[in-house]
């Protein structure tokens, strides 16, 4: 069918029993005074679901139902229609029939002005599947990368540059700025950052080339553009937005800027270091316009949700989120200052930098250079009367010491740490100078935590554990259970830039503190506490949280092992994996020592904290 029949999709519902007469005219009224589709206007009623209508139309129509989100589209036959013309008319080339014909996936295809016009674009026969709009947008956004533009961009730019005359003051005109084509080549960089969910842009000239990575999902993303004389237009721009010396190259150098892009903002934190061929640049973009999550969206599981509310909202003590870099730390932070962010409350945060700006919070941003740190900000904070403090980071013993001195004066103390577990965290505070008698008056729980990349939900399928996989797996878990479990993994689609992975999820492990562990802290026993700790039927280490969500299919076997560390020394048994003290360190001269906890490693590099029960 090349040419689609006008349907009225009001009776086409009421005739097949899907809405009511009186639901129609409700309707009907709604769409004349809104001037919105009348699908749209019944979805938003109530009265029916997308799901419903696209499925009468495909029948009525005589057209497929496509699920874009499992279609393995061609990207080049997609970019054939250009993308103003895809936007405007809500439609998308998927794939070339064997006819010669193409298969063109549309929001609308009741839409006999946008089928014209498609067709006379592409100048094929066009056939027409049925698509639900939001997948097709979102496919949009994913098919029209900026990195061709990009590329072109780079081109013009180069040619520009060609002579060496580079006019900062023709660039900053306004005038001029909206033509220039260091702005656009910008611009075209954070749209696509945008598209694709890019925490991070890194700028890094090469000998020869430019490289331009965006982080994604936590992994790097590489375009490389010929020709490098295009950097440092891009540096000193990028600079000039972030008020920096433009003149100064030999120094690094850190910034920020806002910037609007595709209606959201974004805030940007530019960090330049000089290197062998210019300066790099790396930019954090944190989308103020997304706001801050709530405690439930962040992955936290359902049996560990409750308890770390109750330990948020209590009056007083110190709660410490941990993990690497990178690993959503103040995140956590931000969501739990949200939750407790109630007007009985006066909540102050000492930070560098403030990320995302909160209602009702006295966000303070420190200045090092000025004298204005951590500690000197948090002793002001104590006179302000808060209820509760966060304090970005424990940084040094002075801020370690101020921060649980506030814990013990009737104050909530919120902050992270930088380490590898929740027990390690306690060597970690110990080698900073706390006293074990001050940690065990104050400290109420440790909760750490990484970020693990979710399994695409279009192309993700079962997949059964590789013979290293599962040798790793039986160590973790035990043979028997190794057997029964199942996984899934994606093969890598368009949606997901091939990868097979799109978006993360935190996974989590929680310590609380009770008389047992405050007695092992009191005496600064790390051994003991240690032991106590992995005793605890509620404390599960990160790795075992990351398999419940690879069995339930949120991520993969092979997420959860990069978390672990590898897959390296796999030739033993699960009962030699014990805690090794320091009475038997000369039986165990060959084991590895985990320089920050001072304890034995497994053989496969983990602290024996990550491993209760000889299991994992």
């Amino acid at each position: 069918m090349n040419r689609k029949q006008k349907i009225r999709i009001g009776d086409l519902l009421v005739q097949h029993k899907a809405i009511s007469e009186s639901q129609l005219e409700q309707a009907l009224a709604e769409q004349k005074s809104s001037g919105r589709k009348l699908g749209k206007v019944l979805i938003d009623l109530g009265y029916t679901t997308e799901d419903e209508i696209l499925e009468l139309l495909s029948k009525q129509l005589d057209i497929p139902h496509i699920d874009i989100r499992h279609f393995r589209f061609d990207p080049e036959t997609a970019r054939r229609l250009p993308e103003t013309h895809a936007r405007r008319y809500r439609a998308l080339p998927l794939s070339q029939n064997e006819d010669g014909s193409l298969l063109v996936g549309m929001a609308d295809p009741t839409d006999i002005f946008a089928f014209d016009e498609v067709s006379r674009l592409l100048s094929a026969s066009v056939k027409i599947g049925i698509v639900r709009e939001t997948d097709l947008l979102r496919t949009i956004d994913l098919v029209y990368r900026r990195t061709e533009e990009i590329s072109n961009l780079a081109e013009e730019l180069g040619e520009e540059l060609s002579d060496g005359d580079y006019d900062l003051d023709q660039l900053m005109s306004e005038e001029e700025v909206s033509d220039a084509p260091v702005i656009r080549l910008l611009q075209s960089m954070f749209e696509d950052a945008v598209q694709v969910n890019a925490s991070d842009i890194h700028i890094e000239p090469d000998e020869q080339v430019l490289r331009i990575r965006q982080r994604v999902d936590g992994i790097l993303q590489e375009q490389v553009i010929e020709g490098k004389r295009i950097a440092s237009a891009l540096v000193t721009r990028l600079k000039l937005m972030s008020q920096l010396n433009i003149s100064e190259k030999r120094l690094p150098q850190d910034g920020r800027f806002s910037i609007n892009v595709k209606g959201r903002t974004l805030d940007v934190r530019l960090s330049t270091m000089p290197i062998s061929h210019g300066e790099s640049v790396v930019m954090r973009l944190l989308d103020q316009s997304a706001g801050t999550m709530s405690l439930e969206q962040l992955g936290i599981p359902s049996d560990m949700l409750p308890r770390f509310k109750r330990m948020i909202s209590k009056p007083q003590g110190m709660v410490l989120v941990t993990g690497p870099t990178g690993s959503g730390k103040t995140t956590t932070l931000y969501a739990a200052v949200n939750y407790v962010n109630r007007p009985d409350n006066k909540i102050i945060t000492v930070e560098d930098p403030v990320e995302y700006r909160l209602p009702r919070v006295n966000q303070v941003q420190v200045h090092p250079r000025i004298g204005l740190d951590f500690a000197r900000v948090l002793r002001t904070a104590l006179r302000q009367d808060p209820d509760i403090i966060l304090v970005g980071e424990m940084r040094d013993h002075e801020t370690v010491d101020i921060g649980l001195r506030a814990a013990m004066t009737g104050h909530m103390v919120f902050s992270t740490l930088h380490t590898n577990n929740a027990v390690a965290t306690i060597n970690r505070l110990l080698d900073m100078g706390a006293a074990g008698y001050m940690l065990a008056a104050s400290l109420d729980a440790v909760i750490a935590q990484r970020l693990v990349r979710r399994v695409c939900d279009s192309c993700g399928r079962d997949k059964d554990p590789e013979p290293q996989q599962l040798a790793w797996l039986r160590a973790k878990v035990g043979p028997e259970q190794a057997e029964t479990m199942r996984f899934k993994e994606g093969r890598g689609c368009p949606y997901c830039g091939n990868t097979g992975y799109r978006g993360r999820v935190g996974v989590y492990e929680l310590l609380e503190m009770d008389e047992g562990l405050t007695d092992a802290l009191r005496r600064e026993d790390l051994d003991e506490f240690s032991e106590q700790a992995h005793r605890r039927s509620r404390y599960r280490p990160l790795v075992l949280c990351a398999l419940d969500y690879a069995e339930q299919g949120v991520t993969s076997l092979s997420e959860v092992i990069r978390l672990a560390g590898g897959m390296e020394n796999l030739d033993y048994t699960p009962d030699l994996r014990l805690d090794v003290h320091a009475e038997d360190a000369e039986a165990h001269e060959d084991q590895p020592v985990d320089p920050e906890t001072g304890l034995s490693l497994s053989p496969e590099g983990e602290s024996p904290e990550n491993n209760p029960q000889g299991r994992g």
